[in-house]
């Protein structure tokens, strides 16, 4: 239940004066939710300094000012000729230009010897102060009518900033004080002001003062931070109470399977098993994520912690983004376990009829105790019993749904995520702050590393030479272009290059793109896996996850196009075999500064977490992961790179506050529910996954 002095937070928009049937729906758009509460969320992105100027002189050119004048000339438009109106004062002369204005309205407000008060951005024109179309003008006795400052908000068609300061205004005479849920040493420390006092000081303040300004932003960005961790804290503690099968370390299994292994794993994918074995263990769910650069290794910590499951009769359920990445596991995974003679199949939505009934047979059989595959996994007639493990490949690929969907085939099984996408520290614990991450930094001593280098397209024939000399030894290639059609990307085209390829290569040239059904994608991949394609021309639907040793060239068409993320991604399609592997970054001449450093990252380093880091100061954290992907947060106040302290602190806070009353009970208690409860929609995925 909802506590009650919570109420005026989430009254509806239409409670507003003002706010009627047009209105709502265009101011319900503009701030993306339909509460006073989203509406006092809605933060300006700046403020304007309007306090009045000593004089005219005294203006600032490129700055917005506001001065009081006495209006010395009015030049009505004649023609194509602007309004021209002459203001004075000791000083000297500041010129209004109106295009297009109303004349009466002009005569009514600029009586010639009479003052006004004009505020606007003042520029320069032929050496004298000037200002177009002013912002303001009133008269000097309704100063009160023009604030000394005025925040500036993000604004839709429909709508004017003069009405949405009113609405506001009226959302925060209407919500109340409310008792403080931050430590009060923390709040003496940064100098925080209270909860509504810092929605007054971004959205009324009285005076212009960017530090009070950011104060008050860090307060209300502390608060989603210690809300998010309070969340995730108390669903950590509802899992630490239920109960999930202990499953106990197989050190004979463990030890068959390293021993038959064609190489030696490193320290860090021991270290990360060793991680997920101690936490099957105990008889509590585990939530763990795996991070682990391109090649990393990663799939074979899946694979030993599935043996750990199978010594002891339960079953794994290993499910994967796409068909392709489903059955390439299934294949892995089946190579690791072969020596203690564990099953594996795969299981997708191209498994029909007799085929698929015979996969799930031998499932509730017990006779295959891995199961890899999409989303098919958890439709209703696919029975796991013994369930005990679910693995999660490319997580950020899947939402909560998905995950819940698949946990639910089973009794509280033990989760495990798998991400080859490096994300910064910080970035990790505001997205899965719910999970315990293991971090493999190490890649196996039997990867490549891959030669990197920026090449402009003026030179493609040169590339398109280089890839068929690379055929005619044996190689094989990737070729990605940014987009399938060449209505998107003209020559650039996936359909337009696989064509003029296929005149260059003494070898099939094989095309996938997502448009492509699913079985086509599988066997277009599949011919460049077994040789009978010399060079397969993708969009960046093989961007994760494809695994094809022999290949030793990926040409990236248009690479400045991508983020540094993504071009990781692609280039880890290579340097997966023995041969040396080298990666073509194709760019459309000039660079912007941001392209060319994108590039040059990608050239001197082949550390995802290095390019992860890069990529967050660069773009940020949304176009790192993308904020529409499944299961990444969106914020209303916090900024993950800006506010990096704010999150350790609300991490380390939350935990102290729930050691010392983890049912919330007591004052502080109750007033921390509140901030929860205010920051709740962004937040509710995490509490619902682990309750």
């Amino acid at each position: 239940m909802r506590d009650p002095v919570l109420y005026p937070f989430y009254a509806d928009l239409s409670s507003l004066p003002g706010v009627g049937p047009k209105v709502r729906p265009v101011l319900a758009r503009l701030i993306g939710g339909e509460t006073w509460l989203d509406l006092l969320f809605h933060l300006p992105t700046s403020w304007i300094d309007r306090r009045n100027r000593a004089s005219i002189e005294a203006l600032q050119i490129g700055e917005v000012s506001t001065v009081t004048a006495t209006v010395d000339q009015l030049q009505l438009s004649r023609g194509k000729w602007p309004t021209r109106v002459r203001l004075r004062d000791e000083t000297g002369f500041l010129t209004l230009i109106y295009f297009h204005a109303n004349n009466q309205w002009l005569e009514r407000t600029f009586k010639v010897g009479e003052e006004v008060m004009v505020s606007g951005l003042v520029d320069d024109y032929q050496g004298g102060r000037q200002i177009t179309h002013p912002d303001h003008v009133v008269s000097p006795e309704k100063d009160d009518e023009l604030p000394e400052v005025e925040p500036v908000y993000p604004m839709t068609a429909n709508l004017t900033a003069k009405a949405l300061r009113k609405f506001m205004a009226a959302a925060l005479d209407g919500i109340p004080d409310l008792d403080e849920w931050i430590d009060p040493h923390l709040m003496k420390r940064n100098n925080w002001p209270g909860f509504k006092q810092a929605l007054l000081r971004l959205h009324q303040p009285k005076v212009y003062d960017p530090e009070a300004f950011e104060t008050a932003r860090q307060r209300l960005a502390y608060d989603e931070a210690l809300a998010r961790e309070m969340a995730m804290g108390q669903a950590r503690l509802a899992r630490e109470r239920r109960f999930s099968r202990a499953i106990p370390r197989a050190v004979g299994a463990e030890r068959n399977i390293i021993e038959a292994l064609p190489f030696k794993p490193t320290r860090a994918q021991m270290d990360a098993y060793s991680d997920v074995a101690i936490d099957m263990g105990r008889p509590v769910p585990m939530r763990r994520m795996i991070q682990g650069d391109v090649g990393s290794g990663k799939t074979l910590v899946a694979a030993l912690a599935a043996a750990q499951v199978a010594a002891d009769g339960g079953i794994t359920a290993f499910m994967s983004p796409t068909e392709v990445l489903a059955r390439q596991q299934a294949d892995a995974i089946g190579r690791f376990l072969a020596p203690i003679g564990v099953r594996v199949a795969a299981l997708t939505g191209r498994d029909k009829g007799a085929a698929r009934e015979a996969i799930l047979n031998d499932v509730r059989a017990g006779k295959i105790q891995v199961l890899s595959g999409t989303q098919a996994l958890y439709q209703s007639d696919v029975d796991l019993p013994e369930l005990s493990l679910v693995v999660i490949d490319e997580q950020h690929r899947f939402g909560v749904a998905d995950r819940m969907k698949l946990s639910a085939k089973g009794s509280s099984p033990h989760m495990l995520v798998m991400s080859a996408t490096p994300i910064p520290r910080t970035m990790a614990l505001a997205v899965h702050g719910d999970l315990d991450i293991s971090v493999i930094r190490e890649k196996p001593a039997n990867r490549q590393e891959v030669t990197t280098a920026a090449v402009p397209d003026t030179r493609i024939d040169e590339v398109m030479a280089a890839v068929a000399r690379a055929i005619d030894r044996g190689e094989r290639a990737f070729w990605i272009c940014p987009a399938v059609d060449s209505e998107d990307a003209g020559d650039a085209s996936a359909i337009q290059r696989r064509e003029v390829l296929a005149e260059i290569v003494q070898a099939p040239v094989a095309l996938v793109h997502g448009r492509m059904p699913g079985p086509e994608r599988d066997a277009a991949l599949d011919k460049l896996r077994t040789g009978e394609a010399g060079v397969l021309v993708a969009t960046t639907v093989i961007e994760v996850g494809v695994d094809v040793p022999e290949a030793t060239i990926i040409v990236i068409e248009h690479a400045e196009k991508f983020g540094l993320a993504q071009l990781h991604q692609l280039r880890g399609r290579v340097g997966r075999g023995e041969k040396a592997s080298s990666c073509l970054l194709l760019y459309q001449a000039p660079l912007t500064e941001a392209g060319k450093e994108r590039l040059d990252t990608l050239r001197k380093t082949t550390d995802g977490f290095e390019i992860a880091e890069a990529d967050f100061k660069l773009r940020g954290p949304g176009d790192l992961l993308g904020l529409r992907q499944s299961g990444l947060p969106t914020f209303r106040v916090l900024n993950i790179t800006e506010d990096a302290n704010l999150i350790e602190t609300a991490r380390t806070d939350a935990k102290s506050i729930l050691m010392a009353d983890p049912h919330l009970d007591g004052a502080r208690g109750l007033a921390v529910r509140r901030a929860r409860d205010l920051f709740a929609p962004r937040i509710a995925s995490v509490v619902s996954e682990s309750e």
